[in-house]
C-alpha cells in the first residue's frame, strides 16, 4: 500500500490548486509563464547568486494562496484542512488598520514552520477572517443579518474534515484516501456556480467589496494564487507589454542596490468574471463580479525586530517625503540613506536573520573566536540568509485596495473592536506561531551546531 506523507499531500494540493486556478482565471497562467521566463533569465544572468534565497526548483514551484472566511468556526475548519498538509498558523495581521479604505478583516497565514518542510514545499495560504462585530463597518442590523447568513452555510463537507483530522493525526494517508482528500479540498476552493443573491451582495459591497466577497455568497473560493519571481520589476514590465493591466505600484520595499529584504508584491487587476445572479423577483440572470486577481511576489531576507522597526521608520519617512519627491523617488532616496547595502552590514547591525555554517577551508591551527563577527572575519563560517516566509500588513492591504471596485464605507467616529493574536488563537483553539521566534530558532540552531562541531566555546554573539 502506497503511503502519502504530509509534505507530499501539500505539494499535490498546491499543484492541483494551481491547475484549477489556471482554468478559472486564464490570466494566471500567463502570470506563471512570465514568471518562469523572468526566473530563467535571472538564473542565466546571475548564476549561483540567483539562488541565494532558494534553489530555482523551489522558487519555480513556490506558491501562496489566499482565501477568506466569515466566522471563527469556518477558520477553525480551514485550519484543520491545512493542518493535514503540515501547515500551521503563523502571524497575525490586522488589515482594518493597515488599509485606508474598508477592508474589515484580520488574517493569519498557514505554512510549514520547519526549515526542512519549507525546503520540501513552501506552500502558504494567507487566510482572512471577516469582522462583523466591528461597528465602524457594520451597524447592528446588518451585523445580525450577516452573522445569521454565515451561520447557515457549510464551506467544508464532513468527509473532507474527517480525512483532514486523520492526516494531521497520523501525518500521512494511504494513496486512495490521499487522492480523495486532495480532490475534496481543491473542490472546496473552486468558484461556485450557485447563483449569487444580487441584492444581498450589493448591500454588503456598499460597505466593502471584501465583505461582499466573503459574506455575499454561500461558499468560499481561492481569491488569488501567487507565484514567486526573482525580478519583480522585470515581470511588471513584461506583463504590461503583454497587454495585462497591472495595479499602479509594486508593494513593499523599493528596488535598490543591496540585498532584497522582506517581501515585494504586485498583481494584475481584478477581472470581470461572469457569475449567475439571482434578482429580487427570483429570476436568475448573468452578470459580472470583480473579486479575484493575479498576485506575484519576490521574497527577500527575513528582518529581526530591530530590522522591522527600521523598515517601519523608513516607510513613515517615505510617506513624509512623498509630497516633495513623489512616491517612487522618495522611497529610493530614503532607503539608500537609511538601510544597509550589504548582507554583512545587516548582520553587524542585527537587522536580519541568517544561518551559519562551518567552511570546509576554515583555519585548523588555532582556537576559533567566540563571536559571529570573528567567525566570519576569520574565515571559520559562512552566512546564508533566511528567506522571509511571511507577509506585510500594509502590502497586503495595498494589494486588496488596488483591486477593489470602490472604497466602501467606514465610520471612524466609532470605536473598533480590538483583536490580537491571542484572540485569534483562542477562536481557532490553536497556537499561532510568532514569525520572529521561528526565524530566531533557525538562526540559533545553526549556531548551536557550530558550537557542537568546534567544541566548547562562549556563546556566539
Amino acid at each position: 500500500m502506497t503511503i502519502v506523507s504530509q509534505w507530499q499531500l501539500r505539494a499535490e494540493f498546491a499543484r492541483r490548486l494551481s491547475e484549477m486556478y489556471g482554468r478559472e482565471v486564464p490570466a494566471y497562467s500567463t502570470l506563471v509563464e512570465v514568471s518562469r521566463e523572468v526566473n530563467a533569465e535571472v538564473l542565466e544572468r546571475s548564476g549561483a547568486d540567483a539562488e541565494r534565497l532558494g534553489s530555482i526548483a523551489r522558487v519555480t514551484s513556490e506558491r501562496h494562496g489566499a482565501i477568506r472566511v466569515g466566522t471563527p468556526a469556518e477558520l477553525s475548519q480551514a485550519a484543520r484542512i491545512f493542518g493535514a498538509l503540515g501547515m500551521q498558523p503563523v502571524g497575525f495581521y490586522d488589515l482594518r488598520e493597515a488599509a485606508s479604505t474598508a477592508v474589515p478583516v484580520i488574517s493569519t497565514a498557514f505554512r510549514p514552520v520547519e526549515a526542512e518542510e519549507l525546503a520540501r514545499n513552501p506552500f502558504r495560504v494567507f487566510t482572512s477572517l471577516l469582522t462583523p462585530a466591528d461597528p465602524r463597518f457594520f451597524d447592528e442590523d446588518l451585523r445580525t443579518r450577516l452573522e445569521r447568513f454565515l451561520a447557515g452555510r457549510v464551506l467544508f463537507p464532513p468527509e473532507l474534515l474527517e480525512l483532514a483530522d486523520r492526516a494531521e493525526r497520523e501525518r500521512e494517508l494511504p494513496r486512495a484516501d490521499a487522492d480523495r482528500f486532495v480532490g475534496l479540498a481543491v473542490r472546496a476552493f473552486e468558484l461556485s456556480a450557485e447563483p449569487v443573491d444580487k441584492a444581498w451582495y450589493d448591500e454588503l459591497e456598499r460597505v466593502s467589496a471584501v465583505a461582499a466577497d466573503i459574506g455575499g455568497v454561500r461558499s468560499t473560493h481561492l481569491n488569488h494564487l501567487t507565484p514567486r519571481v526573482l525580478d519583480i520589476d522585470a515581470l511588471y514590465r513584461r506583463m504590461t507589454e503583454r497587454g495585462v493591466t497591472m495595479i499602479d505600484a509594486i508593494q513593499g520595499p523599493p528596488h535598490r542596490e543591496g540585498p532584497d529584504v522582506l517581501l515585494r508584491q504586485t498583481s494584475f487587476r481584478a477581472l470581470d468574471e461572469t457569475r449567475r445572479l439571482r434578482l429580487p423577483d427570483g429570476t436568475v440572470t448573468t452578470g459580472a463580479l470583480r473579486v479575484r486577481f493575479g498576485e506575484v511576489e519576490a521574497r527577500g531576507i527575513a528582518l529581526t525586530p530591530r530590522g522591522r522597526t527600521r523598515y517601519d521608520l523608513l516607510l513613515a519617512e517615505t510617506d513624509r517625503r512623498t509630497a516633495e519627491l513623489g512616491r517612487e523617488h522618495a522611497a529610493q532616496v530614503v532607503w539608500q540613506e537609511g538601510f544597509p547595502r550589504t548582507e554583512r552590514d545587516l548582520i553587524d547591525e542585527d537587522l536580519a536573520y541568517f544561518t551559519y555554517h562551518l567552511r570546509d577551508d576554515r583555519p585548523r591551527d588555532r582556537r576559533p573566536p567566540a563571536t559571529v563577527a570573528g567567525l566570519l572575519d576569520g574565515g571559520w563560517t559562512a552566512a546564508e540568509p533566511i528567506v522571509y516566509e511571511d507577509f506585510l500588513p500594509r502590502s497586503a492591504a495595498g494589494i486588496f485596495q488596488s483591486n477593489l471596485s470602490g472604497e466602501g464605507s467606514r465610520d471612524n467616529s466609532r470605536e473598533g473592536v480590538r483583536y490580537d493574536i491571542g484572540w485569534l488563537a483562542g477562536a481557532i483553539d490553536r497556537e499561532i506561531h510568532d514569525p520572529y521566534t521561528l526565524y530566531q530558532r533557525q538562526q540559533d540552531s545553526s549556531l548551536a551546531e557550530i558550537v557542537k562541531k568546534l567544541g566548547p566555546a562562549d556563546s556566539f554573539r
